[in-house]
Order: structure tokens, then C-alpha cells, then sequence
């Protein structure tokens, strides 16, 4: 049975009991879909491909941990017909959570040599209301074939409480984009214009290298068009010019257009996202946490320690918006309002566009009904200029660069608007784009704790640590507002030091490891049939030395090295017998002289 075949399933510990519960007969009823083989122990196991995995495999017993002590932790693992680890994705409640409120727009890419088996890492990803990049769960692959990444969205979509994503990202992929025209029909597939620009002086190279000024014509064509007509035209007069109708390579990529090309994609949400830059940075990151040689089951680790990191950073932007007030540039009513909305980065953008508003001059040319149609320019400017079509009566407008309907900010075109028909009193709320706001996360959305069994929750000293340092950065930004917080603060931190400290010698029957939870671990998850073995290690491409042919000169007999002291072969000066001998003389020379003022040293502390 292939991947595509089955219905991705979401394992959970309800799952898992479910399935101990089972009689033996039950387990060997399908003899066809089941292998029995013998293991090491001659023991036999079943190797089902499809079938759920087991207490004894490298990494799943860290997943049931994970479950443990986080409810809302989800995972699947497919299996081969060898009893070896396949596809396999995972996610905990944070990822889940943030997929409920930052879930719009996702980004996934994939990347090699984040382990020593040469499975791609994907962490789908997106941007949170910092505009900080935010997982949505990741993956770790056997291959990047189009069976894969279906198993990958089927599975990681059964996870994600919400909607599907409207807009998602990647890279110029075939596999990826069959994938994603199967599973999620409905959603806007953009490419990642960087990874399709980056080929273009490989595949036009005689054009590059013919005429100078293509590149910047062509760049311009891309990047500066603000609307699909203006694009066409350019595209089709740089076509014309440069005798570029018949390349291949070129129509192929002119067909996919709307997938890339920004005039075609400006009025859709892409959260200021427009390549697969978010998940190259977060493969960027990780790497600081694992190596091509890191091993599955410590890849997940350092994995929950990367996120750890990554979710600090984010409650150390809350606790910057919760606690500091920004300077304001300028006297508008609106840009003191939309401080105290937006997070402290969403803030920064909408106060750049406010404040390069002043840059540019707004005109009426145009009237249809109720809305006045305003052209937009750079001050001593003629071009480029922008249409700004204006509903006065519900204070609404649209710009030709779309940069709400884009990004979520209000563009600076329609601040000049507002600014020449003083509409700077109040913000608009619907320019506030909830997901960008200090409350994105104060909505109710789904209890993911519920999807699975409740367990005694076995709380690693690790996840305690960092619970607290979230809760010192807040104490620590109120302590540091005046000396007499600070000194306070002070006090009370000595006070509880010690307190703790005296604490050390008592044993809580309900620290960590109890009794209780090891046993509940032990009963739920003894007598399983299988063991899931390590994915095939990959070896590094490259001919074996022993294979690769010695040019003539390298048989020849190389000249023997003489000791730079001795001037005999055999040995360098590092090993010398000479050399050593009067080493060990010196040494011995020495050795009553450093006795004696040991004794003179001891004696004198005695003293």
C-alpha cells in the first residue's frame, strides 16, 4: 500500500492504549499487509509499513515522553517493510496554538545535512504579530518525491486545528507543487521569487555577458511593475529587444507568472512574506543546534531546545511592547492610537509609512460616485505615481501597490490621502489587522489539550528553568523602572535565594520522576510487538579512496624526512632520542630544585 493510499493519521497516547488493548489474533489478522521476521533475539516482529510504531524505536519513546508531559504534543511515523523509520512529523501544543492564530500564511522548504541520514529537514513556518518566524510543526523525510510531501501536508493539516493556510510558499519544486495542488486546492501557491531570480544569469549567461544593461532592465520589469499591465509590457518589450521569444527556459518560467511575479500576486495575503527566506533562516538557526552527524533521536532533542529558544524570544517582544512606550515622530492622533495597538516591530513599520507620507503629494484627478481618485507621487517627482481610489464616507481606500491587502500595514500612499484630507483623528479599524496587534493571541480558538488522553504531567527541569526566566524578564523590566523597585526587588530576590537554598535537603514526593508516572509509563507501554530501527545511514557521496587512481608521480617514492636536530630519518624532531635524552637530564636537574620550594611553599602556609 503506498503513502498516498492511507489516510494520514495523528498518533496520540488515546491512539496507543487504544491499540494495546487489541487481542494478539487481531494484530496478525491482515497476514498480508504483515511481514514476520525474525530479530536479533529471534523474536518475531511485525513490519508493517503502515502499521503504528512502538516502545523499543530511536526517537519514538521520546515522542511518548513528549506527550506526557505536553497533551497537546502530536506525531506519526511511517514504518518500512524492514521495521525502519520512513517519514516521520511531529508538533507540540506551542506550534499548534501559533498555527491558530499566525496560520494565514505558511512557508515550507526543505534542506540536507541537518542529519546523519540525509533526511530533509521541513519546518513549516510562519511569522507571528513580532513578524518573528514561528513554527507550525516540522519534518523529517526518507526522500522528496511528490508521495512524500503528500503524506507530510496530509498529516501536518490532520494536526493543525484552523483552517488551511490561504497562501503558502516554497520553492521551485515539482514534487512540492503536485503535492499541494492535490491537498490544498484551495490555497495560493506562491514560488519563491529569490530561488527562480537565482538562475537566471546561469540560464541567460550570453545575454548577461552580451549586454550590460539587461540585468537592470530585467530586474526592473520584475520589481518595479505595480500592475499586471505594466509588467506585460515591459515583459514583452525586454522579449523583443533582446531576441528572447524563443528560450526555453524563459517561457517556462514566463507560464508560471501568477505563482511569482509580484504585479500578479500584490493583492494577496502573504504576511510581507514573498520567499522561503523564513524557512532558510530557521534551517540557519538550527544548525546551531544539530549536525550532519546528529542522530534522529537527538535531533528531536535539540530540536525542543531550538524551539525553547525561538518562543524566548518572542516573550521578550511582549514584555518590550507590555513595558516601554515608543517615540512618536509626529503630532497625528492615529500614530498614538496605533502605538498602543500594534506590537512594538508592526508599530515601527506603520509609524515608516506614516512618517515617509510626508514625502509625497496627493492630487485629485478623477471622480466616480462617492469615490475620489487621487494620484500619488514623490515630491519633484513625475513617476512612478500610484491611484489611490478613496471611500470617504466609510474611510476606505485602495492603493495600486496593495501593500495592506500584502503585507497587513496601511501603505503610505493612502496616508498621504488622509493627511491632505485630514483624516489623522482616529485609525480606521479595518486597517488593524488583528494578527498584528499586542492582543493577536487573546482570542479563544481551539482547546488542543482535549485532543488527546490527560496525563500526569512529568515537568522537566529544563522546561522550569525557562518558565521562570519568562517570568523574571517581566519582574526583572517593572524592578528596573526606579531605584526604589530596584532596590526592592533586590531585597526580596536575596530573600527568596536563601529560602531556597534551605529547601535543597527536602524531598517533594512529587518531584520529578515520581514513582506514580513511571509506572503509569511502564503499564501503558509494555508488551509491544515491533522495534523501529534507524533510517538507512547515507554515506558521503565521493569515490572510496581505495578506488581512485594515483597519477604516476604519486608513486614515485617520496624522499624520507630527516630530524631537524639529529639529522637522522626515521623520526621528526617531536620524537627525536636525542632530543628526549636531553630533555629528561634537564627534567631530572631540575626536579630536587621545584621539591624544595614545595616544601618551602607548604611550609610557609603551615606558618
Amino acid at each position: 500500500m503506498s503513502a498516498n493510499n492511507k489516510e494520514p493519521e495523528t498518533v496520540s497516547l488515546c491512539d496507543m492504549v487504544d491499540d494495546l488493548v487489541h487481542d494478539e489474533s487481531e494484530i496478525n489478522e491482515d497476514q498480508n499487509n504483515v511481514d514476520l521476521s525474525l530479530d536479533d533475539s529471534n523474536q518475531p516482529f511485525a513490519c508493517n509499513r503502515h502499521s503504528e510504531p512502538h516502545l523499543d524505536m530511536g526517537m519514538y519513546k521520546y515522542f511518548i515522553e513528549s506527550q506526557c508531559k505536553n497533551p497537546g504534543f502530536v506525531y506519526a511515523i511511517e514504518v518500512d517493510e524492514y521495521g525502519c523509520m520512513g517519514n516521520c512529523f511531529w508538533a507540540d501544543a506551542r506550534s499548534r496554538m501559533a498555527y491558530q492564530y499566525f496560520g494565514d500564511v505558511v512557508t515550507f522548504d526543505a534542506t540536507y545535512q541537518t542529519n546523519r541520514y540525509k533526511m530533509p529537514f521541513v519546518p513549516f513556518t510562519g511569522v507571528n504579530h513580532h513578524h518573528q518566524s514561528v513554527m507550525f510543526g516540522c519534518a523529517l523525510l526518507i526522500n522528496e518525491t511528490a508521495e512524500s510531501y503528500t503524506w507530510l501536508l496530509k498529516t501536518w493539516l490532520n494536526a493543525m486545528p484552523g483552517n488551511p493556510p490561504s497562501t503558502i510558499i516554497t520553492d521551485d519544486d515539482k514534487a512540492m507543487a503536485k503535492a499541494i495542488a492535490d491537498v490544498l486546492p484551495n490555497a495560493t501557491h506562491r514560488l519563491c521569487m529569490w530561488h527562480l531570480l537565482q538562475k537566471v544569469p546561469e540560464q541567460l549567461s550570453h545575454v548577461y555577458n552580451k549586454y550590460p544593461h539587461f540585468q537592470e532592465e530585467f530586474y526592473h520589469c520584475i520589481h518595479d511593475t505595480i500592475t499586471i499591465e505594466e509588467f506585460e509590457l515591459e515583459w514583452s518589450k525586454i522579449m523583443e529587444k533582446y531576441g528572447l521569444g524563443d528560450n526555453d527556459w524563459l517561457g517556462n518560467l514566463y507560464m508560471r507568472r501568477e505563482r511569482w511575479v509580484p504585479a500578479y500576486l500584490r493583492s494577496s495575503f502573504c504576511a510581507g512574506m514573498s520567499t522561503t527566506q523564513r524557512s532558510e533562516s530557521m534551517n540557519k538557526f538550527f544548525k546551531d543546534y544539530v549536525r550532519s552527524s546528529t542522530t534522529i533521536s537527538d535531533f528531536v532533542y535539540q530540536y525542543e531546545l531550538a524551539l525553547n529558544a525561538r518562543y524566548l524570544k518572542e516573550k521578550e517582544q511582549d514584555v518590550k511592547t507590555k513595558n516601554s512606550v515608543p517615540i512618536l515622530k509626529t503630532c497625528y492622533k492615529l500614530e498614538a492610537e496605533a502605538a498602543k495597538v500594534y506590537t512594538r516591530k508592526m508599530f515601527m513599520k506603520f509609524q515608516e509609512e506614516l512618517f515617509c507620507s510626508k514625502k509625497y503629494k496627493a492630487s485629485k484627478y478623477h471622480e466616480e460616485g462617492v469615490k475620489k481618485i487621487y494620484k500619488v507621487v514623490a515630491h519633484g517627482r513625475e513617476s512612478p505615481f500610484y491611484e489611490v481610489s478613496l471611500d470617504i464616507v466609510e474611510t476606505k481606500a485602495i492603493c495600486t501597490c496593495h501593500m495592506f491587502e500584502f503585507v497587513g500595514i496601511i501603505c503610505r500612499h493612502i496616508l498621504a490621502v488622509f493627511v491632505k484630507k485630514s483624516l489623522v483623528h482616529f485609525l480606521p479599524s479595518h486597517y488593524i489587522l488583528e494578527r498584528w496587534t499586542i492582543n493577536a493571541k487573546k482570542h479563544i480558538v481551539h482547546d488542543i489539550s482535549s485532543d488527546v488522553v490527560q496525563v500526569e504531567p512529568q515537568v522537566s527541569s529544563t522546561m522550569m528553568r525557562n518558565s521562570l526566566m519568562l517570568q523574571f524578564l517581566e519582574v526583572a523590566e517593572v524592578g528596573s523602572q526606579s531605584e526604589k523597585q530596584y532596590k526592592h526587588l533586590g531585597q526580596t530576590l536575596r530573600k527568596v535565594h536563601e529560602e531556597l537554598l534551605a529547601m535543597q535537603d527536602v524531598q517533594d514526593v512529587d518531584d520529578l520522576g515520581s514513582p506514580d508516572n513511571t509506572i503509569l509509563n511502564s503499564q501503558v507501554l509494555s508488551n509491544l510487538p515491533m522495534t523501529l530501527r534507524d533510517p538507512p545511514h547515507v554515506p558521503s557521496k565521493g569515490r572510496p579512496k581505495a578506488l581512485r587512481q594515483k597519477h604516476p608521480k604519486e608513486k614515485q617514492l617520496m624522499k624520507k624526512r630527516k630530524c631537524s636536530i639529529c639529522k637522522e630519518t626515521g623520526h621528526v624532531r617531536t620524537n627525536c632520542p636525542t632530543h628526549k635524552h636531553s630533555r629528561d637530564v634537564a627534567n631530572t636537574s631540575l626536579t630536587p630544585h621545584s621539591e624544595s620550594m614545595h616544601q618551602q611553599q607548604s611550609q610557609t602556609e603551615v606558618m
